[in-house]
């Protein structure tokens, strides 16, 4: 494909986030890695990406995590801060993330952290962390079983998108990460809700697999850059706008800490936590895309121990949750709700 460039404009902290088949391999002239470079990546990503990286750089030092949520937490911010103290580097350096979004995330704390802020670019490699965790600033680690308690808003430097790096991810990983696409859609865009109603996955699941993303893929990772780019540059540091990107956490981090041990995937919990806060008529629409993608639509997790992870959570104000409902496709309200008025909402839908 041609390259699409989508400048993120927020002053002295813009940047490009650059679309492209093939774009990883142009990593030395699209990123400047003429420094000490921190590659960081993880068990789960094809060495080969971050190794493309290390070549184009004058000097670099690769880190792999174990792959998983379980790695975003202190143990394994402190290492990454201790091998960038190791390796010499300075306040002219920086660190490269090559993975999903756990990788970005305590990358570029990391990155916000060492020696009072780093450059950091970012070069998403799963669905989730292209269409929206790599930009927008947010990065952040786990603490005692909260998602993202722990972070700051850090901006890259770049963001490198290329989708042939989605070849290797399973069917589960991909529509993990489309959930968080159709939730951007349900609230900013209808014209792209309907792409996602005429989508064939299976032909999109069989062209990515032979390492050709079709247009029809690189069009709906485009349309959640541009709308992600949208919100961020009205509301950079979440004090409003911003907070209609948490359609469908608020239930879904509660769902996601009590399953984490059970696998459950973010998407997945956040494909979840859509359905008890949208109206009947946007659910009747929701409910055939997330069955087409092989997301979940029904959950047996305890309410009580969900909605105890939803108090903890960061949304929460004077006794109220700050909560984002669709009532209509392509757009939203937001309501301060209590938490027994979440409750009421997860067992209504669930338990029928």
């Amino acid at each position: 494909m041609n390259r699409e460039t989508i400048t993120l404009s927020l002053g002295a902290d813009s940047y490009d986030i650059v679309l492209e088949s093939g774009c990883l391999q142009q990593a030395g002239d699209l990123l400047n890695l003429n420094r000490k470079v921190l590659v960081v990546t993880d068990s789960g990503v094809p060495e080969s990406y971050a190794d493309t990286v290390d070549a184009a750089s004058l000097a670099a030092e690769v880190v792999r995590i174990p792959q998983g949520e379980a790695s975003k937490n202190f143990d394994h911010f402190r290492m990454l801060l201790s091998r960038m103290l190791a390796f010499g580097m300075g306040r002219g350096d920086c660190v490269v993330a090559v993975g999903g979004g756990v990788v970005g995330d305590m990358s570029g704390f990391a990155a916000a952290c060492y020696m009072r802020g780093i450059d950091f670019y970012n070069i998403p490699t799963t669905v989730l962390s292209q269409v929206d965790s790599s930009i927008g600033g947010k990065t952040a680690i786990d603490l005692d079983g909260i998602k993202n308690v722990v972070g700051a808003f850090y901006q890259p430097c770049r963001v490198l998108i290329d989708p042939i790096t989605l070849s290797t991810l399973s069917r589960r990983q991909i529509a993990n990460g489309l959930a968080e696409a159709v939730k951007m859609a349900l609230c900013f865009d209808p014209e792209a809700f309907v792409r996602f109603e005429s989508l064939d996955f299976e032909a999109e699941l069989a062209l990515l697999a032979s390492g050709q993303p079709s247009p029809a893929l690189i069009r709906i990772i485009s349309d959640a850059l541009h709308t992600k780019r949208d919100v961020v540059e009205k509301d950079e540091k979440e004090q409003g706008l911003r907070r209609v990107l948490n359609f469908g956490h608020t239930l879904g981090h509660g769902i996601e800490s009590v399953n984490v041990r059970n696998g459950m995937l973010h998407g997945e919990c956040v494909a979840l936590g859509m359905l008890p806060m949208c109206s009947d008529s946007v659910r009747k629409r929701l409910l055939p895309v997330l069955e087409k993608l092989g997301l979940p639509t029904a959950c047996s997790s305890d309410p009580d121990q969900v909605m105890q992870a939803v108090v903890h959570d960061k949304k929460q104000f004077a006794g109220k949750i700050r909560s984002i409902l669709v009532d209509t496709v392509g757009t939203f309200t937001e309501q301060e709700l209590s938490p027994e008025e979440l409750r009421q909402r997860y067992t209504k839908y669930f338990s029928s």
